[in-house]
């Protein structure tokens, strides 16, 4: 009998040692922190620094787009840092650096303190986001590996519904102290996951997947849908409560509650995208997820900004921010079927051509803001047009794959 050291690696094989749903735990509280925390929690403060003279509103939207670039940068470097690390030390440090992040921006020094403060925020939330769900999975059985996975991404949905419940409270006893207060929580969340994490370093947690061999063209063409539907998202991310608040004239509190109806559709996203994917496959799920969010992120470009308009708007483009995740994972698998190393190289390009198109939509996007003389219309109007170009080009590349399925039937 072979020695179980010898044994062949297998990637869907249950590990036991460690609990299944305290490691799951562990990846919701790095998804919280990371993400829902670490990048959303902005939004809602975003009119509140302006409002105190920390900084100008260009500069404190540009140091808004500073976490998206550190994302992008945490998306290309937190596989390699594992890779020299354990896996636990690598995700240990992460939500420590997020967390001191926030301490650091209780302390408005200077803008290019901010900057570094923000983007090191983003650089742990997005090798948070490439390590904790891959890290953990392996440890969760089979049967249980779709809830879980759920589990672990809606904490970017709780961090946005919490940020948008928990600011503008912290925010009666100042801006400073909110700063603090999330940094506490995010610390307490750091506490929870610390002894929750595997053991292994990554390259026995998961191996790293051989170089993609050219793929097809909707391969190409899902890359290049994701990366415009991350670039559409951005008008509702950084803007979203700021443009309430301010440039509708409602105030904080009106705003921050848009955002916690954000956070509440980005909770269930997850969960009702698998629910339709299950039904349509996860093609025709994603190409009718590209059509409703044109819809959301359109409605305040066509100035329809009665309350319940806003409602559904938040809502669905909240939704989809999570929602589209697992629908383009799934794609992914479902373009390439049986070869978990490519679909796990398919999916880190993927993640990087989103990560990349946001952070360049967010500094686009605030530089457009600033020589438009805060034109929050013409922002959402660029959302909607990147949302058109993604569905476009899945219902061109659709068209092609049946016409060309047909000829060979015929």
């Amino acid at each position: 009998m072979t020695s179980p050291a010898l044994q062949p690696h297998d990637p869907t094989r249950h590990r036991p040692g460690l609990s299944p749903w305290r490691a799951t735990i562990s990846g919701f509280s790095a998804c919280l922190v990371g993400i829902g925390l670490a990048r959303f929690a902005y939004t809602p403060l975003l009119p509140a620094i302006v409002g105190a003279h920390w900084f100008a509103p260009a500069a404190a939207a540009y140091l808004g787009a500073a976490n998206l670039a550190g994302y992008l940068a945490g998306a290309l470097l937190g596989r390699p840092i594992a890779a020299r690390l354990p896996v636990a030390v690598t995700l240990r440090a992460m939500m420590l650096l997020a967390t001191a992040a926030f301490f650091a921006c209780a302390y408005p020094v200077s803008v290019s303190w901010f900057f570094v403060w923000r983007l090191l925020s983003g650089l742990a939330g997005g090798a948070l986001m490439v390590l904790a769900a891959p890290s953990v999975l392996p440890h969760v059985p089979p049967a249980r590996r779709g809830l879980a996975g759920g589990a672990i991404f809606t904490g970017v949905g709780v961090g946005v519904a919490a940020s948008g419940t928990l600011v503008p409270l912290l925010l009666r006893e100042g801006l400073r102290e909110t700063w603090f207060g999330l940094g506490i929580l995010a610390l307490l969340l750091t506490i929870l996951a610390w002894s929750g994490w595997p053991t292994e370093s990554i390259s026995e947690a998961a191996p790293a997947a051989h170089r993609l061999p050219p793929g097809s063209g909707t391969l190409r063409a899902l890359y290049a849908e994701y990366a415009l539907n991350a670039a559409g998202w951005v008008p509702h991310m950084i803007f979203l409560v700021d443009f309430v608040a301010r440039g509708l004239g409602q105030g904080l509190q009106a705003g921050a509650e848009y955002w916690v109806l954000f956070g509440t559709g980005a909770t269930a996203g997850p969960i009702l995208a698998g629910y339709l994917a299950d039904r349509t496959g996860f093609g025709p799920a994603l190409r009718l997820a590209f059509l409703v969010q044109t819809c959301g992120v359109a409605i305040p470009a066509l100035g329809l900004v009665q309350p319940a308009w806003l409602m559904l708007s938040s809502i669905i483009v909240g939704a989809f921010v999570t929602g589209t995740v697992p629908l383009v994972l799934g794609r992914v698998h479902e373009l390439i079927p049986h070869h978990p190393a490519r679909q796990k190289a398919a999916w880190r390009t993927a993640t990087v051509a989103f990560a990349l198109f946001q952070a360049l939509a967010a500094y686009g996007l605030s530089f457009v803001f600033a020589r438009s003389g805060g034109d929050y219309r013409l922002l959402f109007a660029i959302g909607t047009a990147a949302m058109v170009l993604a569905l476009t080009i899945d219902l061109t590349v659709a068209t092609a794959d049946g016409a060309v399925r047909h000829g060979r039937l015929g």
